[in-house]
């Protein structure tokens, strides 16, 4: 599948990664920032923003994606930065073509299971009247028994087309019916070159005991965490996080 792809700059080629229900989009301040010395490429994954919709949410598919829209842009081997959902395609790019990754970053996320946050929330999404003229605030209200943190029913609400006929952007259903996917882990191998764990200090999505299961399958790998930052570090650190992708992207 070629992926929709945002691209700015010259350079060394980086690849971004978005997390679950968002697009690379999310990355819009740090990929500007980044474009001053890397052709860096924002890719929205399979059944988010305006990439195609398809069933299957596999790593191993999702890397495959990605792999391909590289090939039909002639680009070679490039750096990839994930988040979140993100990282886990970039994980298990690396391991299945190490080749094709000068330089690994993984944002917030381990190559382990998770457990089951998002199936209410995916539950809410599907359930959600959608009449004509449906309003932002009528959608937000009926999202808040599921979804009682206003920023993420504002990040979810992104991905809602609202008018006269209103629906949601991104592919649902394969989505859904790719969760157990999405939050497992089956990658395997080793990716040998450098990489980076970077943590948001508040968030509990990269534990201390996950540091064993990052270096059997990636034994250069080093940790960072960003202080004062949750799960949406490069949202809630941006400075900071630029900071960080620039001095590993450099070392």
């Amino acid at each position: 599948m070629i992926l929709h792809a945002t691209e700015l700059g010259q350079g060394p080629p980086l690849v971004l990664l978005h997390g679950l229900f968002g697009t690379g989009s999310n990355f819009g301040t740090v990929q500007r920032r980044l474009a001053d010395d890397h052709r860096v490429l924002a890719l929205d994954l399979r059944n988010h923003g305006q990439s195609p919709h398809a069933p299957g949410m596999a790593y191993a598919t999702q890397a495959q994606d990605v792999l391909e829209t590289l090939d039909a842009r002639g680009l070679g081997p490039a750096a990839m930065l994930g988040h979140s959902m993100g990282g886990k395609v970039a994980m298990a790019l690396a391991l299945a073509a190490p080749a094709r990754v000068t330089r690994l970053l993984i944002a917030d996320i381990a190559p382990v299971r998770y457990p089951p946050h998002f199936r209410t929330i995916i539950q809410a999404m599907q359930a959600l009247p959608m009449p004509p003229g449906l309003t932002r605030a009528d959608a937000g209200a009926a999202l808040a028994p599921a979804v009682p943190d206003p920023a993420m029913r504002s990040f979810l609400l992104q991905n809602l087309r609202f008018g006269a006929a209103p629906q949601w952007r991104i592919g649902l259903e394969g989505i859904a019916a790719g969760l157990p996917d999405i939050e497992g882990w089956d990658g395997h191998g080793r990716y040998e070159g450098p990489a980076l764990a970077l943590s948001g200090e508040r968030s509990d999505y990269v534990m201390p005991e996950h540091r064993p299961l990052f270096r059997a399958l990636f034994p250069a790998i080093r940790f960072a965490t960003l202080h004062d930052a949750g799960h949406w570090l490069h949202a809630d650190a941006p400075e900071a996080f630029v900071m960080a992708v620039r001095s590993f992207l450099a070392a």
